[in-house]
C-alpha cells in the first residue's frame, strides 16, 4: 500500500517496542516501566513530555506551524491479570499478566505516529499525544480528566482507537453515537445462618437465595427493559462454603450490567435491587447491595465521526470502512469523549496470528497493522490541523 511506504521503515522499531511491551506487562496504575519507555522515546523525538497525570499517565506534545488549534490522540497502555498461554519469544515475563488486550500495539502505534509527525511537522497546531494508564477495569481515562487533562493540555477533539479480532487487515470499523455500553458491577451479600448441611431445616441457607437471585436477575433484561434497547446484566461469581457438609453463613454473588443510556442504568440498579431485598426477605436471609457505575456508555461525536471517516476512506478506500454496530463492551475513552466531542474507531486485527479474541490467553496483538494504525494518526493530525493554503 503506497500509503504506508513512508511508515515501513519505522515498522521494525514499532515492533520492536511492541514485543518489549508485550514481555513486560503492567496493569492498572503500576506502569512504571512502560510509562517510562514511552516518555524516553517521546523526549527522543523532541516532543514536551510531561508525567503523573492519572498517576502513571503520560502526554507529549508537538506543535507546527502557527495555528492555535489542538487535537488528542490517546492510547492505553496497561495489561490484564491473565497467565499467558503463548510461547513466542515475547511472550509475558511477569506471570499472571499479560497483554491480551493488544494496548502494547496501540502504544506502539501512537509512538509510531509521534516519532513520524515529529520529522515531517505537516499540520498546523498542536498534536496532545495521551497515553492512558488503567483502562482495564480502573477508570484511568476518568482519573486523567478529572486531575485536568483538558484544562493542562486544550483539545478541540480527542481520538481512540482499538484493534478487533475478527475483523481482516486493512479494515476499520467507524459508528456515529452509542457505540460502546456503559459498565456498572454489583456485588450481593446474602447471610443466612450456618448449619450442618444433613439439617438445612435448622439454618438458613444463603447458597439456595443466590441461586433463585441468579434466575432472578436474568429478568431484569428479557422482562423489565424494553425489547428493543440493549441491556445486559451478567453474573459472573458466586462465592460460598468452604466444606462438602456445612452449610455457609454467607454467599456472594457480582456481576456486572450494561445499558447504553441513563435512564435503562437506572432501571436495571432499581429492579435489582427491588429483586434483592424481595427474594431475601423471601427466603429468610439478610441482604446487602454494592452497585458502581464504572464507565459511562462511549458516545461517538457525529462531526468528528466523518472526519475519521473521511480519513479512513482515504487511506484504505471506502469499501473497507465498516458501519460496525454498537457492542456491549465498554470503554473508559467515554469520560474522554464526555469531555471534548471525539471518535472512537476499530482497526482490523485479523484472523490466525492475532485474530484470537481480546482478553484470551492465547491473544496477541498483530503486528502487521501497526504500519497502518500509525499511518491513520498521522493522517487524521495532518487531515483535521491541515495548513490553510
Amino acid at each position: 500500500m503506497a500509503v504506508l511506504e513512508d511508515f515501513l521503515q519505522l515498522h521494525t522499531a514499532m515492533t520492536e517496542w511492541r514485543h518489549d511491551l508485550h514481555a513486560h506487562p503492567e496493569t492498572a496504575f503500576e506502569e512504571l516501566r512502560t510509562s517510562t519507555l514511552v516518555a524516553k522515546k517521546l523526549e527522543s523525538f523532541g516532543l514536551a513530555v510531561h508525567r503523573g497525570l492519572g498517576r502513571t499517565g503520560v502526554v507529549g506534545t508537538l506543535s507546527a506551524g502557527t495555528s492555535n488549534r489542538a487535537i488528542g490522540l490517546r492510547a492505553d497502555m496497561d495489561a490484564l491479570h491473565i497467565h499467558e498461554k503463548n510461547s513466542f519469544g515475547h511472550r509475558s515475563q511477569h506471570e499472571g499478566k499479560m497483554h491480551a488486550c493488544g494496548h502494547d500495539g496501540h502504544t506502539a502505534m501512537l509512538l509510531g505516529a509521534a516519532s513520524y509527525l515529529s520529522e515531517t511537522r505537516n499540520f498546523d497546531g498542536t498534536v496532545h499525544f495521551i497515553f492512558q494508564p488503567a483502562e482495564e477495569n480502573e477508570g484511568g481515562g476518568r482519573e486523567m480528566v478529572e486531575q485536568g487533562l483538558f484544562e493542562k493540555f486544550p483539545c478541540e477533539s480527542v481520538y481512540g482507537l482499538h484493534n478487533w479480532p475478527g475483523m481482516p487487515v486493512g479494515q476499520f470499523g467507524v459508528r456515529a453515537g452509542p457505540t460502546m455500553a456503559s459498565f456498572d458491577i454489583f456485588e450481593i451479600e446474602l447471610t443466612g445462618r450456618g448449619s450442618h448441611a444433613a439439617l438445612p431445616h435448622t439454618g438458613i441457607d444463603p447458597i439456595v437465595a443466590a441461586s433463585a437471585l441468579v434466575q432472578a436477575l436474568q429478568t431484569i433484561a428479557s422482562r423489565n427493559v424494553d425489547p428493543i434497547e440493549p441491556a445486559v446484566v451478567t453474573v459472573t461469581q458466586i462465592h460460598a462454603g468452604d466444606t462438602w457438609n456445612v452449610i455457609p453463613d454467607t454467599a456472594v454473588v457480582r456481576g456486572t450490567a450494561r445499558a447504553f443510556r441513563p435512564e435503562a442504568q437506572d432501571l436495571i440498579e432499581r429492579r435489582l435491587r427491588e429483586l434483592c431485598a424481595g427474594i431475601a426477605s423471601a427466603y429468610g436471609a439478610q441482604v446487602s447491595v454494592r452497585y458502581e457505575r464504572r464507565y459511562p456508555p462511549l458516545i461517538n461525536a457525529t462531526r468528528e465521526t466523518e472526519t475519521c471517516t473521511t480519513v479512513i476512506q482515504a487511506l484504505v478506500g471506502p469499501e473497507n470502512v465498516l458501519r460496525v454496530r454498537p457492542t456491549m463492551g465498554s470503554e473508559d475513552f467515554a469520560f474522554m469523549l464526555q469531555a471534548k466531542a471525539g471518535c472512537y474507531v476499530f482497526i482490523g486485527n485479523g484472523p490466525g496470528e492475532g485474530g484470537c479474541m481480546l482478553h484470551n490467553a492465547h491473544y496477541d496483538f498483530n503486528d502487521r497493522i501497526l504500519p497502518l494504525g500509525a499511518r491513520y494518526w498521522a493522517n487524521l493530525v495532518e487531515h483535521s490541523l491541515a495548513a490553510e493554503i
